[in-house]
C-alpha cells in the first residue's frame, strides 16, 4: 500500500480562502432579493462548490485510491435519484379533501 500523500501549506490555506470567499458570498446572495426558483439554484451551486472543496482538498480524495473517489461519486448519485423521487412524489400530490 502507498504512503499518504500530503497537501503543502499554501495549498490548504488556499482552499481555507477560497471557502471563506465562498461563504461571504452566500451570505451577500441571501441578502440580495433573487425570484424564488433562482435564489434556491445559486444557494445549492455555492454549497456544491464548497462541499467539492472539501471532500477533494480536506479530505484529500483527490490524491486518494480512485475506488473510494468512485464510491463518493456512486453515494452522491443515489443522493440525488432519491431526493428527485421525493421531489416527485411531493409535487404531484392530489390536495386532500377537507373533512377526510
Amino acid at each position: 500500500m502507498s504512503g499518504h500523500h500530503h497537501l503543502s501549506l499554501k495549498v490548504l490555506l488556499g482552499t481555507a480562502l477560497a471557502l471563506g470567499v465562498l461563504t461571504v458570498l452566500t451570505v451577500s446572495v441571501a441578502m440580495i432579493h433573487i425570484p424564488s426558483p433562482f435564489n434556491i439554484v445559486v444557494a445549492i451551486a455555492i454549497a456544491a462548490v464548497k462541499a467539492y472543496l472539501v471532500v477533494m482538498y480536506f479530505m484529500n480524495l483527490r490524491n486518494d485510491s480512485k475506488f473510494n473517489l468512485l464510491s463518493f461519486g456512486f453515494s452522491i448519485l443515489f443522493l440525488l435519484i432519491f431526493v428527485g423521487i421525493t421531489m416527485l412524489d411531493t409535487m404531484f400530490r392530489v390536495e386532500v379533501i377537507p373533512g377526510f
